[in-house]
């Protein structure tokens, strides 16, 4: 049973939590429509005032905001204060276009290390533990926020971001660590390099914790992770926009809770920009209530996933969000049929011969589209007998068609053959694009 890191807030009745927000909420559009140029046009345009809002439902008639509007008002048109009360600046890499940058006051350091204090608390995590950081410092915020957040609960850090994988799994021998944070397909690619270094993880190291994001993936790959090396591996949800790494599941490993005091956060049809009901699948929108050099409004994130506002077994009364089920913009439409790369790591993930490393491969043919699954098979799996191979490749084939409703070409590859990644995994290849 793990802890709580502040009990009066993550413990707080659900009515005071809500009031909480009508207030934060009700200050918050005061505040961007007083000091944003950007953010009072958008209200102009949407015929709204922030006297408007009178309860939690009048959220809805704020205004959406997107990252192409911070892409479009770069460097810092939506920012709500002068550069003088900025202490940092996280910039996204701009790989699908222009970067965007993001600012913090003192203050939005501070409720970001205390968002992380709370999580890294709720998974058992304090002053006896060693974190090594595994995320990219520098730009990218998943290196420094964790960084922070393992410090303000007392741990000792690590800071070895990414790469140097050998040097990594010397040093958390040398150093003890306990828990580490990275993506989860970098650490599979850490298990696969300590095992030809002669060394278990579960055996040969302290290791107890995972704390795996920065990219979509399944209870499968978990489930892997876990009986591979003996830890529990946690799942941990942020972005560049609202402050970078933030929430974790608790030890329940029940959905991440999303601090309610911190963030107002609507499930939406993609398409209608309808709120969906509780339990049901759709885009993730944040408002954040206490974030003042770059605070959002009704930020549509593009992640996929399902919301539960029902008080945790572990006591915390926050509303959680499920695993993320993939993207809005990384849906890939194959004949008219919805695909999300989680849904095919769900299939392979469950099959004993699969290795933990795959890619999806969508080129055309004439006028139809086709898929292919490339799958590393892992050392045991692999046969040098084509009757065994053809028969596995025809069941992924199947289990595949039964979950996406469309048939796929299955390539068994030796083990070693996909690229490996120390930072996000490149899933998949969409030759449609090129």
């Amino acid at each position: 049973m793990s802890g709580y890191w502040d009990p009066q807030i993550e413990r707080m009745p659900v009515k005071d939590l809500q009031m909480l927000q009508l207030d934060r909420l009700k200050a918050m559009a005061r505040y961007v429509y007083d000091h944003s140029e950007f953010y009072r046009q958008r209200f102009n345009e949407a015929n709204v005032r922030p006297d408007d809002i009178k309860e939690l439902s009048d959220v809805t008639k704020l205004p959406f905001t997107r990252k192409v509007d911070l892409r479009n008002t770069y460097p810092t048109g939506m920012f709500c204060l002068p550069k003088n009360w900025v202490v940092r600046y996280h910039v996204s890499s701009g790989t699908t276009g222009k970067p965007t940058v993001v600012g913090y006051t003192q203050g939005d350091i501070q409720t970001w290390t205390e968002s992380l204090a709370r999580a890294l608390t709720s998974i058992g995590l304090g002053r006896a533990d060693t974190v090594q950081v595994g995320y990219g410092y520098g730009l990218f915020t998943g290196g420094l926020g964790l960084h922070y957040g393992a410090e303000r609960i007392g741990g000792a850090v690590v800071p070895t971001g990414t790469g140097n994988t050998e040097r990594q799994i010397e040093l958390m021998q040398d150093l003890e660590s306990t828990a580490i944070a990275c993506t989860p397909s970098y650490f599979l690619h850490m298990i696969e390099v300590a095992e030809r270094m002669g060394i278990s993880i579960r055996d040969d190291t302290k290791l107890k914790t995972g704390v795996f994001g920065a990219e979509p993936w399944s209870d499968e790959t978990r489930k892997r992770i876990e009986e591979a090396t003996g830890i529990k591996a946690y799942d941990i949800y942020g972005t560049s926009e609202i402050s970078g790494p933030l929430c974790t599941e608790c030890h329940m490993q029940q959905g991440i809770h999303m601090w309610a005091d911190m963030f107002l956060i609507e499930i939406i049809d993609p398409a209608t920009g309808e709120q969906v009901e509780d339990g049901e699948r759709g885009e993730l929108v944040v408002t954040t209530l206490n974030k003042w050099a770059l605070p959002l409004i009704r930020y549509r994130i593009g992640d996929l996933t399902v919301k539960d506002s029902e008080p945790c077994e572990c006591g915390r009364t926050h509303p959680r969000i499920m695993r993320i089920l993939g993207r809005t913009d990384d849906m890939l439409i194959i004949r008219g049929i919805n695909v999300f790369p989680s849904q095919v790591e769900s299939v392979l993930m469950k099959i004993p011969e699969v290795a933990s490393h795959y890619q999806i491969v969508v080129s055309r043919k004439g006028p139809l589209d086709v898929m292919k699954v490339r799958v590393e098979l892992t050392e045991s799996g692999f046969s040098d007998k084509i009757g065994d191979l053809m028969s596995l490749s025809k069941k992924i084939g199947k289990d595949l068609k039964s979950v996406l409703n469309i048939a796929a070409e299955v390539e068994l590859v030796e083990p070693g053959v996909i690229p490996r990644s120390e930072g996000k995994a490149k899933r998949v290849i969409d030759n449609r694009k090129i």
